[in-house]
């Protein structure tokens, strides 16, 4: 580790030591330290399907089969990772904060919820999830294989409960994520290359808040969030976080 990631990890926990709230945003690098593939849309393509045909309402409704078959593939492929120290060095901060911790999350795979994190939003949704076509009803089904066409008891026609492309979050859902940049102290931004929207939001709204917040961002490698980041720190998140955590002791 270098010297200047060490200054930098100081420099952090310095910061979150005089955090009364703190608010972590997380996606798909956290994830891919566990094993769990990343969404890359340079090609349009998703694990080898086209992003419109399983990612999309459009898609869903032309070939629900396909959609199953390619959301199956997600959930069983889930069942096989388990969290790292970086998703567990999490749980930690959320133990030191307690109710005045959040961890917003735009990974589906649950993995934050099994390491422990109990106050979490997914804004994105969760592959453990299902949700009726018709009355609507969300549904935890775990990770337990599913039919190729499940149906709900009143009949309806499920589908997996994630935010689509071309479909907006769930108001109450994102109402509380905003809540919890604005009011923090120190925003963590974990895994993500911020470019997705409206996630990728909750950096300026927490940075320009009436509080100021003190933005961290840890990340492989530089990010559209990093012009708007107080302390950078740069390399996998499974070895850093745990460092990190190591500071507030």
């Amino acid at each position: 580790m270098s010297r200047e990631l060490e200054q930098d990890l100081d420099n952090a926990g310095v910061a979150l030591k005089k955090a009364e709230r703190v608010c972590v945003l997380t996606g798909a690098g956290v994830s891919a330290e566990s094993g769990v593939p990343t969404f890359r849309a340079s090609d349009g393509l998703w694990e080898g399907y086209r992003i419109e045909d399983v990612a999309s309402p459009f898609g869903f409704k032309r070939d629900p089969k396909l959609v199953w078959n390619f959301y199956n593939l997600r959930r069983a492929n889930v069942q096989t990772v388990k969290p790292n120290p970086g998703h567990h060095a999490l749980v930690d901060l959320e133990k030191r904060w307690g109710d005045r911790f959040t961890l917003v999350t735009q990974n589906v795979d649950g993995l934050h919820r099994v390491a422990g994190t109990k106050r979490l939003i997914e804004i994105h949704g969760s592959l453990y999830r299902t949700r009726c076509t018709e009355c609507h009803e969300v549904v935890d089904q775990g990770l337990t294989p599913l039919p190729e066409l499940p149906e709900c008891a009143c009949g309806g026609m499920l589908r997996p409960d994630i935010v689509w492309f071309h479909e907006a979050l769930p108001e109450e859902i994102w109402e509380a994520a905003q809540a919890a940049a604005h009011h923090c102290d120190v925003l963590l931004v974990v895994g993500t290359s911020a470019v997705v929207h409206p996630a990728a939001s909750l950096v300026p709204i927490a940075k320009h808040s009436p509080r100021g917040a003190t933005v961290i961002e840890l990340n492989l490698a530089r990010t559209e969030a990093s012009e708007l980041a107080d302390i950078g720190l740069y390399g996998p998140s499974g070895q850093i976080m745990p460092k990190l955590v190591e500071r507030l002791s």
